[in-house]
């Protein structure tokens, strides 16, 4: 093997680097327990002091050289299908920013197309501004848009003689900025809440994002922070000067906690003495650099929580919880003035590897009865002072606004004026004079994009933007605990069974491919660990399943080996050409998993996307151990003149002499798969299918009982939960589990309405025949999501399809080859829809068709496709073999087909044995998932042998008859 020195430093460098991310992720976890450890008390866990715990590790270098910090941001974390938490998919109404872009017109057609365009959004993507002007135009066929929208607060960039298309350009551009806007309110309202491993992402093409909480556990809250309006405020600030006298007996009383803390130590005597009170008033008055209020207490010291800075006062991040909680204190009432709260800065100031985070404190005035709030604001933008040229916010405000900033801003000249929203100080500017006209300029040390966000953040008052919940899920943590144990356990008997299967086959060489597979496993975990990826349950089988499937590549290389020993080559040459040899269908097959890999990401969200990272992830390692770890092993055994050995008894003349004629009974074939295929259309038509809540919208509520349960008694005890409206009970991994489903108010986002249901719900279930009840998880899902989730998932299909018949084409030069693949595709989806249609409700596995259901069908496509694919592979290579020529094309297919028969059966039966341990063990939440693909692995072996292959043998014929045909004149 050439270049072995690099490739083996390579294998080493990347597996050093797998084996220290995932020992970080085995550190941030121990430090996590210890957390949890610190705050139980009588077996229960107080939030508030675990993340003090972490907190004051989070500077400190705990594990070489690394942060606690630095640990968080690198970590194989847990989803919430592991752990429990939330999933919220938000989206931001266009409807509710045009009705308030068109406020000053009083014509009602506008309303009724906005009402309209609002509607078709409800039933699928649109774009909305388009679809608004159209109905618009229907109804008031001469109206220019301009004399819509166009007012006094957007003169310099609309007028009455603006073109149609100038508008809608405006209100696109409107609409994209409240969606940043309220991006960037929730993503802080994210950062402030205080979850681990919390993942906002913008969701492209669409006015959503998506968010992720492990391990919350008050979805209420939840919902009250992600949707709540945003609140805009400009508050008066207290300097420093005057609160001083104040802070002299707020010294005493955190002296006073201290002393309680360490119980009258001497450490604590010395830190209560006159001097310390009289340099806290001194450092406040003096205002100077940068001190610490006490330097002689200790760092667990309340007195050592305050930084006097240049802007003003500071604390250390990891105390604001404590100081919170000192607050509320009622020896703390009526310390500082009634009027007076303390606030923080949005944005903490980041310490070095050896200094703590601090974040800037501002004790405002009047917070909750503002002087003025963010309504007044009629235009906000980042621009450049004319003097320096360096980057400021320029901010316009109304009539009304206008009067009221002039009397705040004559009041506090030389003083701070707050800029608030959502609790938190974005901005606290000086005043530096009397502003009459509403027109103002807010300077300071800002790069642009500081400048971009805090125009931003003064246009959240502008215009309502407010975001609804149309997706949410909602994870038990007891649901969460269980899917993790099933899957740790599927990975560990799946991984097993694997490794014994190949042993059995393969023998001495098996055990080389068994340490190429625990290689791969680590580097797969490894590098999703560096990325920070988070581990799911689709995850786990999509990783199970990545080391099933990469028996492949070592099966594909150990048959061209046998093949090459079995022709009298020696030891060192067949291992040579057996990895040569063995390359071409490696990298097709491979290539082509990428390309469903890569759809699964795009189109998939959620749980499918995390199967589709692991995969994709997993496709890289596997080549990698495959080609080079397991050659690195051959060659180290070659060097010493050593052979191992292929073959065990059993399998010494396994498909040695096969001679099974796939192409003469092929019309056969063709006719067993139409009628499984008519049989589906048929119970398509007459059943349908049983489509999950995430195609068909509608709230599942997971329930669990303390005995088995009857489905019909329970859809009779919650009908009038949801009345009006078709309830559908289904058990759900167990006759003591079940899923409630309906679409009862399904377009009603008053967050209070999910939760009048799930109480209304739970009392429901909580005694059904003495047999209690519980919700151990929710979810619920939009009509237009649904619609949308329907549309991206049929793309998903076709694009892969397309996109296969591409690659195949290119690779092979040949239609039939395209038009085979293809078809055997169309072959595998319609039978898989048909068995889902003809058989749900009567199997004990969960045939609903959903987002996991696409996910599965697309992977055994590519499953599917790699098994074609080496077939053709085999078959393009007799084909070209000179000793060929002279045979029908009948025997030259056949022929290869019969000589991939034992990869194809070793490395069916390897797949179908990891998705049977995942099918067992795996959990319910899968199961539903991996039926298909088990199912989906036979139909799609079947697809390659018996119609794939004989479709290219028809059309091969069909294309030498049309070429010998003779010509007419």
């Amino acid at each position: 093997m050439k270049n072995r020195g690099g490739i083996l430093l390579l294998f080493a460098a990347l597996l050093l680097l797998s084996l220290y991310y995932l020992a970080r992720t085995w550190k941030i976890n121990d430090i996590r327990k210890d957390a949890e450890a610190y705050a139980t008390i009588n077996g229960v866990v107080d939030p508030a002091k675990k993340q003090y715990y972490l907190d004051s590790l989070w500077k400190q270098k705990v594990f070489l050289g690394s942060t606690v910090e630095s640990l968080t941001k690198q970590e194989l974390g847990l989803g919430l299908d592991l752990q429990g938490g939330m999933h919220v998919i938000l989206e931001v109404s266009p409807a509710d920013i045009i009705k308030s872009l068109a406020k000053g017109s009083r014509d009602p057609r506008v309303t009724q197309a906005i009402n309209k365009t609002r509607d078709l959004a409800a039933k699928g993507s649109i774009n909305f501004v388009d679809q608004f002007e159209k109905e618009l135009k229907a109804l008031a066929p001469d109206i220019k848009l301009a004399t819509i929208f166009s007012n006094s607060s957007n003169r310099d960039e609309l007028s009455l003689n603006s073109s149609d298309n100038q508008v809608k350009n405006y209100i696109q551009t409107q609409i994209d900025g409240a969606f940043d806007r309220a991006y960037k309110v929730i993503q802080t309202r994210v950062d402030k809440f205080g979850v681990s491993n919390a993942n906002l992402s913008k969701i492209p093409g669409t006015n959503r994002i998506q968010v992720e909480l492990p391990g919350v556990d008050n979805p209420e809250r939840v919902r009250k922070l992600l949707s709540g309006s945003a609140k805009l405020e400009f508050c008066e600030v207290y300097t420093l000067q005057e609160i001083s006298p104040n802070f002299e007996r707020f010294t005493s009383l955190l002296m006073k906690i201290d002393a309680e803390n360490k119980k009258g130590s001497s450490t604590a005597a010395a830190a209560t003495t006159d001097t310390t009170t009289n340099s806290l008033a001194s450092a406040l008055q003096a205002k100077s650099d940068s001190s610490a209020l006490d330097s002689t207490a200790n760092a667990n010291s309340l007195m050592n929580m305050f930084i006097v800075t240049p802007q003003g006062l500071a604390i250390k991040t990891k105390d604001t919880s404590r100081l919170n909680s000192i607050m509320k204190r009622p020896d703390a009432m009526g310390i500082f003035p009634a009027d007076m709260t303390f606030l923080y800065d949005v944005n903490p100031i980041e310490g070095t590897s050896t200094t703590e985070d601090l974040v800037n404190i501002y004790p405002i005035k009047n917070f909750g009865n503002a002087p003025l709030g963010g309504e007044v604001i009629t235009e906000a933008r980042q621009d450049y002072d004319p003097m320096t040229g360096k980057p400021n916010v320029s901010m316009q405000m109304n009539t009304v606004g206008a009067r009221k900033w002039k009397e705040l801003t004559a009041k506090n000249t030389g003083r701070s004026i707050a800029i608030i929203l959502d609790n938190y100080v974005y901005s606290a500017p000086n005043v530096n004079g009397e502003i009459p006209n509403g027109s103002s300029s807010i300077t300071g040390s800002f790069s642009i994009e500081q400048a971009q966000d805090l125009a931003n953040v003064l246009k959240a008052g502008k215009l309502p933007a407010p975001t609804t919940i149309v997706e949410e899920a909602v994870v038990g943590a007891s649901v969460g605990s269980q899917a993790l144990n099933a899957g740790v356990i599927s990975s560990l008997v799946g991984l097993v069974a694997v490794l014994i299967f190949v042993v059995m086959y393969y023998s001495s060489a098996g055990w080389i491919a068994n340490l190429a597979l625990i290689v791969n496993l680590i580097l797969l975990l490894g590098i999703m660990a560096s990325f920070g990826a988070t581990m799911t349950l689709p995850g786990i089988a999509g990783m199970v399943l990545s080391v099933g499937m990469s028996v492949d590549a070592n099966v594909l290389i150990y048959e061209r080996v046998k093949e090459e020993l079995a022709a009298g080559k020696n030891f060192a040459t067949a291992i040579a050409r057996g990895f040569k040899n063995a390359m071409p269908s490696i990298i097709d097959s491979q290539l082509t998993s990428v390309i469903t890999g890569v759809i699964l990401f795009i189109f998939g969200t959620g749980l499918v996307k995390g199967f589709a990272t692991t995969l994709l992830i997993g496709i890289g390692t596997s080549l990698f151990c495959a080609i080079f770890v397991s050659r690195l092993i051959f060659d180290n055994l070659i060097k010493k003149g050593k052979t191992i050995n292929f073959r065990t008894a059993w399998t010494e003349k396994l498909f040695g002499d096969t001679n099974i004629d796939f192409i003469k009974n092929r019309n056969r074939f063709y006719t067993v798969s139409g009628i499984l295929i008519v049989a589906g259309i048929i119970s398509i038509a007459v059943r349908g299918f049983s489509l999950g809540v995430d195609f068909k919208g509608g709230r599942t509520f997971e329930a669990k009982f303390e005995k088995n349960v009857n489905t019909d008694e329970i859809r009779d005890a919650v009908q009038n939960v949801f009345p009006g409206s078709a309830v559908e009970v289904k058990t759900y991994g167990g006759f003591d589990r079940v899923k409630i489903t309906s679409a009862y108010k399904i377009d009603d986002t008053d967050i209070q309405t999910d939760e009048t249901l799930k109480s209304e719900l739970s009392k429901a279930i909580a005694s059904i025949n003495g047999n209690k009840g519980e919700v151990v998880s929710t979810s619920k899902v939009g009509a237009n999501i649904a619609q949308d989730t329907i549309w991206a998932s049929v793309k998903a299909v076709i694009y892969a399809i397309i996109l296969t018949f591409i690659y195949i084409l290119i690779r092979f030069r040949n239609q039939a080859f395209g038009w085979g693949a293809v078809l055997a595709l169309i072959h595998d989806v319609a039978i898989i829809l048909g068995i889902f249609s003809i058989f749900h409700g009567w199997l004990p596995v969960s045939l609903d068709i959903d987002q996991a259901f696409i996910g599965a069908v697309l992977t055994l496509m590519g499953y599917s496709l790699n098994d074609t694919i080496v077939i053709y592979d085999r078959i393009r290579e007799y084909m070209a073999e000179k000793s060929n020529q002279t045979q029908s094309i009948e025997t030259v297919i056949n022929n290869a087909l019969n000589s991939t028969l034992s990869r194809t059966a070793v490395t069916g039966f390897a797949t179908l044995i990891v998705l049977f341990v995942l099918l067992i063990f795996g959990g319910e939440t899968i199961r539903g998932f991996i039926f298909c693909m088990f199912v989906g692995v036979i139909v799609g072996t079947y697809s390659s042998l018996f119609i794939s292959a004989p479709f290219v043998v028809d059309a091969l014929n069909r294309k030498a008859k049309k070429e010998l045909a003779p010509t007419k004149a």
